[in-house]
């Protein structure tokens, strides 16, 4: 399916619709970021709307505007299974695929609602009625920032949904530190400062909230259970169900960690192996142009973007680092340039 134009879903929207907007298992800024904008957004459009999430979100952005009210799948099935059944239009925001609502996701899948995907990552399902997808785009809070705009309805934008997208833009850039060298991704965060939010304050609640568990829990991954191969230009970290146990592991915990091994010098390719949940759970980052999502996709069932993506491994975390290990030689004479 080709990439849909904002004005069909505008006309979409131009009548008052029960919508139910949906992101990914373990959400991040972005994906909340993008689905709290999106709502409050929608609902100044006197549309009846309805955030809901496959599970819970970590701590760190508890403090969102809105986020009280988003459904979470995992502890309130009766009424996400009601808002899934009730819905006109059903908007997935910040992911690819159905699979990503993991039980919910059938349930989505059988809905007569209309379907529209709102989405920054690559390859992006068929499963659609509709399909705004720009993998090139910094995030998807970006892209919601974009369809606002060409609505028409930059008025209707506030404080609070500037601090949404925001929040969306900083965590999916790393702080702006990768996937961000576009022009307008930092026009768009000037215009989101000229609606009042306070970047440092925004920093603070992000990033200053760990608790003393989870810093440990970075310092342990960090100096016992860093593994560098300098042959093959890698470092990834391996954390087991006790290593998580140890250390009291809270939803979020190890947003990030992944990156520290990949800022290594002359590391160009980092992962982290995570044992959690029954599954072995990967974050992929890489370099320059050494894609992750097509390693991701190609031999562990997931994907993301070109320097950043995941998977969930049915295998064990031993059979999991194994085989990540023995693609390596594969890689080796990529990895030694990646620029």
């Amino acid at each position: 399916m080709e990439n849909t134009d904002f004005s069909i879903i505008s006309k979409k929207l131009s009548v008052p619709l029960q919508i139910l907007i949906t992101t990914h298992t373990n959400p991040d800024g972005d994906a909340i970021g993008s689905s709290l904008a999106l709502s409050s957004y929608l609902k100044k459009k006197n549309h009846c709307v309805q955030v809901m999430i496959p599970d819970p979100y970590p701590d760190f952005l508890s403090w969102m505007p809105g986020i009280e009210e988003i459904l979470i799948f995992s502890s309130d099935k009766e009424r996400s299974i009601k808002s899934i059944c009730q819905a006109e239009l059903i908007i997935s925001a910040d992911y690819n695929s159905l699979s990503r609502l993991n039980e919910a996701g059938s349930l989505v899948r059988q809905s007569k609602a209309v379907k529209v995907l709102i989405d920054h990552h690559l390859n992006a399902s068929d499963e659609f009625d509709y399909k705004i997808s720009t993998p090139c785009i910094s995030s998807t809070s970006e892209l919601v920032y974009k369809f606002i705009a060409e609505n028409g309805d930059i008025d209707l934008l506030d404080r609070e949904i500037a601090e949404c997208i925001y929040t969306g833009i900083i965590t999916d850039t790393g702080s702006l530190s990768y996937s961000c060298n576009y022009v307008n991704t930092y026009l768009i965060i000037a215009e989101l400062f000229r609606l009042g939010i306070d970047g440092e304050h925004l920093h603070r609640l992000i990033y200053d909230t760990y608790s003393e568990s989870r810093l440990r829990l970075l310092g342990y991954s960090i100096s016992d259970q860093l593994v560098v191969l300098h042959e093959f230009h890698t470092a990834y970290i391996i954390l087991t169900k006790e290593d998580l146990q140890r250390f009291d592991h809270q939803i979020g915990d190890t947003e990030g960690v992944v990156n520290y091994a990949l800022s290594i010098k002359n590391i160009n390719l980092a992962a982290l192996f995570m044992e959690r949940d029954g599954i072995v759970k990967v974050s992929f980052r890489s370099k320059g142009n050494f894609s992750v999502d097509k390693l991701a996709r190609e031999y562990f069932g997931g994907g993301g973007h070109r320097n950043a993506a995941g998977a969930n491994c049915t295998t064990t975390l031993n059979e999991t680092v194994l085989k990540f290990k023995q693609l390596l030689s594969f890689y080796q004479e990529k990895l030694k340039s990646v620029y």
